[in-house]
């Protein structure tokens, strides 16, 4: 009876390809990774942003040195970070979704806690300066 079905399986056509014989999930992968090179691409340049303005704000502070506090310039740099971060994350995210493995899940789990506290402590530190304003970089 096993064989007879077996017979008739291989015999009939398939009318319904199947997602890896139209290769639908390679194409999916590929964009996938090219969407998560493209969010890696963002945060970096996010970062380089936020590097530059500090630095100006930096350079403006050197040269007319009214004050030696620099949360200011901190805060600049630390508002670029945290948004970076979260483009980086989600880079994170994509790359996990994948392929998961144990290893994978683990260091984005891992990932994903030192990211949070970091965007955590950052969020504090942008608040607390709001409240007290001491200078501008204006």
């Amino acid at each position: 009876m096993f064989i007879f079905l077996e017979i008739i399986k291989e015999s009939t056509p398939s009318f319904i390809a199947s997602p890896a014989q139209l290769g639908v999930e390679e194409t999916i992968i590929n964009l996938v990774q090219w969407l998560k090179l493209f969010l890696e691409t963002i945060g970096a340049l996010v970062i380089g942003l936020g590097v530059g303005m500090a630095c100006y704000y930096l350079v403006i502070r050197l040269v007319k040195p009214q004050t030696t506090n620099y949360n200011k310039i901190r805060l600049v740099l630390a508002r670029y970070l945290a948004l970076a971060l979260e483009f980086q994350l989600g880079a994170d995210i994509l790359s996990t979704a994948i392929a998961p493995s144990w290893d994978q899940i683990g260091k984005l789990g891992a990932i994903t806690i030192i990211r949070t506290t970091l965007n955590y402590f950052l969020f504090l530190e942008m608040k607390e300066e709001q409240k007290n304003p001491d200078d501008d970089l204006k």
